[in-house]
């Protein structure tokens, strides 16, 4: 029978550490081809938008989607698992955490696999939901690091999310900007982060914007960068701003562009030395959601957790 996991069960069930492993070996099935992926789709409403995505895992004989939708109201995430061999529904997932971690996982296994040698200190631009898993999962991932320096136009948001996350407030965006990791996690349809900002040695990695018509780094970032890679090069040509305008700009070229399971499984070296400048473009992809959500449902039936539908 199904099980249906609310948000609180999944937040009782996975921690940011869970999810940073649980995504690094999703890499690594995608990395050995047992992974398909379907780009997100996104269908208007009257006001906002219904947007799906799926996946299927055959190493986890799952295959599963995320639906949701998202408005100026705010958004509604659910995912839901389908055993493969059985052809049977397996779980339905409130799945706004879920998404948050797994994004925030996959920035951890990242800054796990191209951050420089002894990296100490993160910053971070935005204050959101989003960002404060950033946080978590690249802590958990790293735990050299240090220092957390934050930043985000709304001065009360930015208070409160330093007291919450233990960070320093910057003063300006140059300020996360130039730390050892630089994550980006905000809506602005501008560039948030400029290349002229980031220390020799930087990681960046861009997390917030997943439109074509939004990006988070100017063309700078990407002149100075000596290793470029995003979550998948499909994903990546359909809505990711952050690379398209540098390539029709002739600032970028796709055929630079890796994917990072290529690196988690040593097929490519993501940097070559401590001042490489590195990017890693992130829109989210369905076979996270159906790897964490299998992980999910696996705790929740040892632990007994979940209604039954």
């Amino acid at each position: 029978m199904p099980l249906y996991l609310t948000e609180s069960d999944v937040s009782a069930l996975l921690e940011p550490a869970d999810a940073v492993e649980v995504i690094e070996e999703c890499f690594q099935r995608m990395a050995r081809g047992a992974v398909e992926n379907a780009p997100r789709r996104r269908l208007r409403l009257e006001e906002g938008s219904l947007a799906d995505m799926a996946a299927s895992d055959r190493e986890l004989g799952v295959a599963g989607g995320k639906l949701y939708t998202a408005s100026p109201a705010g958004a509604t995430f659910v995912v839901c698992l389908f055993d493969a061999e059985k052809s049977e529904l397996a779980a339905v997932i409130e799945a706004d955490q879920l998404g948050r971690l797994r994004t925030g996982a996959a920035s951890g296994v990242a800054a796990r696999y191209l951050a420089r040698k002894g990296a100490r200190t993160l910053g971070v631009l935005g204050c959101g939901h989003q960002a404060e898993t950033q946080v978590a999962c690249i802590r958990a991932a790293l735990p050299s690091i240090e220092r957390t320096v934050a930043y985000c136009r709304t001065l009360e948001r930015l208070d409160s999310f330093c007291e919450r996350l233990d960070a320093e407030a910057g003063e300006s965006h140059r300020d996360p900007g130039a730390q050892d990791i630089v994550v980006t996690m905000t809506n602005s349809p501008d560039p948030v982060l400029r290349g002229e900002w980031l220390a020799p040695g930087a990681l960046v990695i861009a997390a917030g914007a997943n439109v074509a018509s939004r990006r988070e780094l100017d063309n700078a970032v990407l002149e100075r960068a000596s290793f470029v890679c995003c979550d998948s090069l499909e994903t990546a040509r359909l809505e990711s701003g952050d690379l398209i305008e540098p390539v029709q700009a002739g600032v970028l070229d796709w055929l630079e562009v890796h994917e990072l399971h290529e690196v988690v499984s040593g097929e490519v070296a993501g940097r070559q030395s401590d001042d490489d400048v590195v990017v890693f473009k992130s829109n989210g992809i369905a076979a996270w959601d159906v790897a964490l959500g299998t992980e999910a449902l696996r705790r929740a039936r040892e632990q007994g957790v979940g209604t039954t539908l």
